[in-house]
């Protein structure tokens, strides 16, 4: 006996059920696949970023060990120089010192890109390194003693004008200024450099005190030393900006790191791509950054400051290790922030060199 089978007159709308199904599932499985790709792709991504910032933080590791190592070995041989041959600590000091500065210098260059507990942890070895200098200093080179005269054999004189008392320690404080380009020994004057087309790759501000400075463009680097009373408005600066000894000022500034030490009742006004450092300062306040030029899209473009990372009121005390609030710094209140600086309306002033 024959099986039945099915009549060969199907509804047309069944067949055109099923086609619709079977588009449907493969358009889903395509979906399905396209976005399986699309995950590998950024997984792959993140894993070259992540490689290359491996890469990075391990170079600037060694880099920062053999600097480490060789100051250390500076310090030890103080001891040595001191039974040896005293006239030579000053300069041997002196050294350290530099090699020193030169080690703060490589961890802001380096610090926006390395993890925040290395960046503490380098600033933390600079920061004994600085003490253990100050204690050889100390130990090694005795300050003078004074003695006086019998009273008796002394002879009256006229008074004489104080004589500068040249100190027989070591500065380790200040970071060391760079022979650059810059700005040095300057009252009441306006300052002006444009940096458009200029090789520049470092710029030095020292020594000023009711100065405004105007520095239209990019450059690599930016350091600044004793300044008192002065406006301070920067173009971008691709790498870091290091401050210090700095008094009544305000600053402008954009960069990718920024260091300030001993800064007394300053206000910053900053667009900055890691987290501001303070250290021995008080009375700061940070706001956002304000200046505006012609072309400073482009140069903003041209540093990697483009966006507003917000970080200007992320500040880092490092000399305030509690979870409260530092009391030695604050964010400017919007009713005492300054407007938009144009400096382009500002006219001309002294050219920088």
């Amino acid at each position: 006996m024959e099986e039945e089978r099915p009549g060969p007159n199907i509804p047309t709308e069944t067949l055109g059920l099923d086609a619709d199904l079977r588009k449907k599932h493969q358009a889903m499985l395509d979906r399905l696949s396209n976005r399986h790709q699309a995950r590998l792709g950024n997984s792959l991504a993140r894993r070259s970023d992540s490689t290359n910032s491996s890469e990075s933080t391990s170079s600037f590791l060694s880099r920062f060990s053999d600097s480490k190592r060789s100051i250390d070995s500076q310090l030890a041989d103080a001891s040595l120089i001191a039974q040896s041959d005293p006239s030579r600590l000053k300069s041997h000091f002196a050294d350290i010192s530099s090699s020193i500065s030169d080690l703060e210098k490589l961890v802001a260059e380096n610090s926006y890109f390395l993890p925040s507990y290395e960046v503490r942890s380098s600033l933390k070895t600079i920061s004994d390194l600085k003490q253990n200098l100050e204690i050889l200093n100390s130990e090694l080179i005795p300050k003078k003693k004074f003695s006086f005269k019998n009273k008796v054999t002394a002879k009256k004189e006229l008074p004489k004008e104080p004589e500068q008392v040249k100190s027989d320690t070591v500065s380790v404080s200040n970071f060391k200024i760079p022979n650059s380009p810059g700005f040095r020994d300057k009252t009441n004057e306006t300052l002006v450099k444009k940096l458009e087309g200029a090789e520049i790759g470092e710029f030095t501000l020292s020594d000023l005190d009711s100065c405004e400075v105007r520095l239209i463009g990019c450059c690599n680097a930016v350091f600044m030393n004793r300044l008192k009373n002065c406006k301070v408005y920067l173009g971008p600066v691709i790498g870091s900006i290091l401050i210090e000894e700095v008094e009544g000022c305000v600053f402008v500034l954009a960069s990718h790191q920024i260091r300030i030490h001993l800064a007394k009742r300053c206000d910053f006004y900053l667009r900055v791509r890691s987290r501001p450092i303070i250290e021995d300062s008080n009375g700061v306040r940070f706001g956002p950054y304000c200046l505006d030029y012609e072309g400073i899209e482009m140069d903003l473009k041209k540093a990697g400051l483009s966006e507003e990372t917000g970080n200007w009121g992320n500040v880092d005390d490092f000399k305030w290790l509690r979870a409260v609030q530092s009391p030695n710094w604050c964010v400017l209140p919007e009713n005492e922030r300054v407007g938009k600086v144009l400096i382009e309306d500002f006219g001309s002033g002294s050219e920088g060199s």
